[in-house]
């Protein structure tokens, strides 16, 4: 669409794009556009993939690759704090849902195809897979209950990935040249979910990843969560990971 910017891999970008992307939101709500639809015009036209804002820094995009887009949502919805209803506002934010429902070629087009590939690969790559680790935990927690006792670890890291978390998370921070703490902040959590399913994906057979992305989906069926992803595609024999 016209407009549309990729989100760069550049961490010193010069902030004009973004500052003409919030000009858009506020304009186009000014002219009588649904705040989504101007919200959602205003991310397609955003380039930096991380910022620095009023004392928080935002990763909007993890690896080059995921794109978290409510967290971009956030951030906008800053530059217009107060006109915007609360509670859709609120329920969008915090639990994913949007005022208005669209297809997935109107979100496709209104954010543009890049980010909309980015979005996909957060969306299996962070979001689906803390599902399945999640998933993971509630099977072991039925078995001990109900004393099943089978030959299989008792830890999800380990039922999943073949090591304990804190093996991987030491893996993970060696490999990125992260120092070693004994705690982790949101935007840290979120790339080692990335990395530990990108690793699953390298490492297991199509029909374990198919199988683990069927539980994954089960399971945020069950939390009423998958309506909140209700016009994308998702398959069970693929993951829509582009470009890994």
């Amino acid at each position: 669409m016209k407009g549309e910017k990729g989100l760069q891999t550049s961490h010193s970008l010069p902030a004009r794009g973004d500052r003409e992307a919030i000009e858009h939101f506020k304009q186009a709500m000014a002219a009588g556009k649904h705040w989504y639809i101007a919200l959602l015009e205003a991310i397609g036209r955003w380039s930096s993939p991380e910022e620095t804002h009023n004392g928080r820094h935002y990763r909007y995009l993890i690896e080059g690759q995921a794109f978290d887009w409510l967290l971009l949502a956030e951030r906008l919805c800053q530059e217009v704090d107060g006109y915007l209803p609360e509670d859709e506002m609120a329920n969008l934010l915090l639990w994913g849902k949007p005022p208005i429902e669209l297809t997935e070629e109107e979100f496709k087009t209104l954010i543009g195809s890049s980010k909309y590939r980015a979005y996909l690969n957060y969306l299996y790559g962070v979001i689906v897979e803390r599902a399945l680790l999640l998933a993971v935990e509630e099977e072991i927690d039925k078995e001990q209950r109900a004393h099943v006792y089978q030959n299989h670890p008792r830890d999800s890291y380990q039922r999943i990935y073949g090591a304990d978390q804190q093996t991987l998370l030491k893996c993970f921070r060696q490999g990125k040249g992260y120092p070693q703490q004994s705690s982790t902040t949101l935007p840290e959590l979120q790339e080692f979910t990335y990395w530990l399913f990108k690793n699953r994906l390298r490492h297991s057979d199509r029909a374990r990843v198919a199988s683990d992305t069927k539980k994954a989906l089960a399971y945020l069926e069950r939390l009423g969560r998958a309506k909140e992803f209700s016009f994308i595609s998702f398959t069970e024999e693929s993951t829509a990971v582009s470009e890994l």
